[in-house]
C-alpha cells in the first residue's frame, strides 16, 4: 500500500501557539469542558470589539466589494497606508510599494518566499513570533536566532546580531513592539541594527503590527523612518489595533533603495498577483481605521482596560514565589520566567499541558517562541481583571505542589 507522507520541508517547522497543547484543549472543549484560551491574542473572544464605524463601513461596502481588486489593493486603502506611513516618518512610497494582504502572516510568507534560496539565512529574534522561523524554514532558508536580553527588558543583543551575520545572511527580522515579550525598542537600538544591515548589505524586515498598542506615554519609532538607505519591508495591519483579527486585514510597504531589489520586488508582485488580491471588503475599512489610527488609546491609558489588565497580571505574577515577569510596554502579552530549579521543571511544554489539564487554562510554552531554555511561558492578558486574578491564584496553587 502506498503511503503519503508530509513533505520534508515541514521538518523542524512548528507553530506551538496552536500546537499539541492547543489540540488537547480543543479535545477537552469538545467534551464540554470550558477552557480559558490564553494562547492567542484574539480580542473579540474577550469582548474587545471593533469601533462601531468599522462595522458600519463593512455593511455599507458589501456590494462594492464583490469583485477582485488590483493585487496591490484598492486605491483608497493604498493612499491611507501611504499617509499613515508618512505620519510615522516613512517617505517616498508610491502605489507600487504597498501590498495589502490577508493578515500579516500571508505577507510575511510572500516576502520570504520571493527572497530565499536554499541555505540562505535570516536573523530572527529569540524569543520570536514563531511564524517567522517556520516560513523561513519552509522556503528552504535557515532562521538564525539572535539573543534578546531579558535582563535588559528584552532588548536585542547587538553584539550577538553582529556575530551571527554570515556570507549567507540576507535579512534581519525586527519585531517591534515584540511578541511575546512586549518590549519596545528605542531609537538607539534600532539605529545600531540598521548600521549592521547597512554594513553587510542586508534587508530589514520590520514586523510592527503592535505599533498602535503602546503604553506608558511611550512612542513607537518605525524602523523604516530611520533607514532611508537600507531596503526595509514593514508589516502592519488592523487585527490588533482595531480588534478585527478575523477580517484578515494587513499590508506591507517597501522603502529604501528599491533600485537594488528590482528582481526581488518583481517576485513579490508576481506572488501577490497569483493569489489575485486580498480581501476587498476588509481593505475597504483601512481608510476609516487609519483616519482614527489611535482609537484604542483610551484602553491603553491609566484606567483603561488593557492598561489595568496589564497591571493586574504583572503584579500577580511577580507576587508568586518562583515566577517573575518584565512589564511589557506594548501589546497583549507577558512572558514570565519560572524558577525551574525550585520547581524542578525540565519541560516547559509539559508544564503548560499539566496546568491545562488541572485548571483548564491554555497558555503557550516559551520554547514555542524559539526561546532556548524551558523556563518561560506566554500569557495573553486580554481577559477582565477578575479572571486574571483567578488565573494567577490557580498558578500559585498549582506550583505549590508541582514538579517534574
Amino acid at each position: 500500500m502506498r503511503l503519503f507522507n508530509k513533505t520534508s520541508r515541514l521538518d523542524n517547522v512548528g507553530y506551538d501557539i496552536r500546537g499539541p497543547v492547543s489540540d488537547e484543549a480543543s479535545r477537552m472543549m469538545r467534551e464540554g469542558i470550558d477552557i480559558l484560551q490564553l494562547n492567542t491574542g484574539n480580542p473579540a473572544k474577550f469582548g474587545l470589539y471593533a469601533p462601531k464605524y468599522i462595522e458600519e463601513e463593512i455593511c455599507k461596502r458589501v456590494r462594492s466589494a464583490e469583485g477582485y481588486s488590483d493585487s496591490h489593493g484598492i486605491d483608497e486603502a493604498i493612499d491611507a497606508i501611504i499617509r499613515y506611513s508618512e505620519s510615522k516618518g516613512v517617505h517616498g512610497l508610491g502605489f507600487e510599494d504597498v501590498f495589502t494582504g490577508n493578515g500579516v502572516s500571508e505577507l510575511i510568507n510572500t516576502a520570504v518566499q520571493a527572497l530565499l534560496n536554499d541555505g540562505d539565512e535570516v536573523l530572527v529574534p529569540s524569543p520570536d513570533y514563531p511564524l517567522w522561523t517556520s516560513l523561513i524554514t519552509l522556503c528552504g532558508g535557515k532562521a538564525v536566532h539572535y539573543v534578546c536580553d531579558e535582563s535588559s527588558d528584552w532588548v536585542p543583543d547587538i553584539d550577538d546580531i553582529r556575530a551571527k551575520v554570515s556570507v549567507k545572511t540576507k535579512a534581519i527580522v525586527v519585531i517591534n513592539p515584540n511578541n511575546p515579550t512586549g518590549a519596545l525598542y528605542d531609537t538607539s537600538i534600532l539605529q545600531e541594527i540598521i548600521e549592521i544591515a547597512r554594513e553587510r548589505e542586508l534587508i530589514l524586515f520590520a514586523d510592527e503590527i503592535y505599533d498602535r498598542l503602546v503604553m506608558d506615554g511611550l512612542k513607537h519609532v518605525s524602523l523604516a523612518s530611520l533607514s532611508d538607505d537600507v531596503l526595509t519591508i514593514t508589516f502592519n495591519g488592523l487585527s490588533k489595533s482595531h480588534m478585527i483579527a478575523g477580517f484578515r486585514c494587513a499590508w506591507m510597504t517597501i522603502s529604501g533603495p528599491k533600485h537594488t531589489a528590482k528582481s526581488y520586488i518583481c517576485g513579490i508582485a508576481m506572488l501577490s498577483s497569483m493569489r489575485l488580491c486580498s480581501n476587498v471588503l476588509a481593505q475597504s475599512v483601512i481608510k476609516v481605521a487609519l483616519d482614527d489610527a489611535y482609537w484604542a488609546s483610551d484602553l491603553l491609558a491609566p484606567g483603561g482596560r488593557i492598561y489595568e489588565q496589564r497591571k493586574v497580571i504583572c503584579d500577580a505574577i511577580n507576587s508568586i514565589d518562583g515566577l517573575s515577569t518584565t512589564i511589557p510596554k506594548a501589546g497583549f502579552y507577558i512572558f514570565p520566567r519560572i524558577d525551574t530549579k525550585k520547581y524542578k521543571i525540565i519541560d516547559d511544554e509539559k508544564f503548560v499541558l499539566d496546568f491545562l489539564k488541572a485548571h483548564h487554562v491554555l497558555m503557550t510554552h516559551g520554547r514555542g517562541f524559539h526561546y532556548p531554555r524551558a523556563d518561560h511561558f506566554r500569557i495573553v492578558f486580554l481577559p477582565q481583571p477578575q479572571e486574571l486574578q483567578t488565573l494567577s491564584s490557580k498558578l500559585g496553587t498549582f506550583l505549590e505542589t508541582y514538579s517534574q
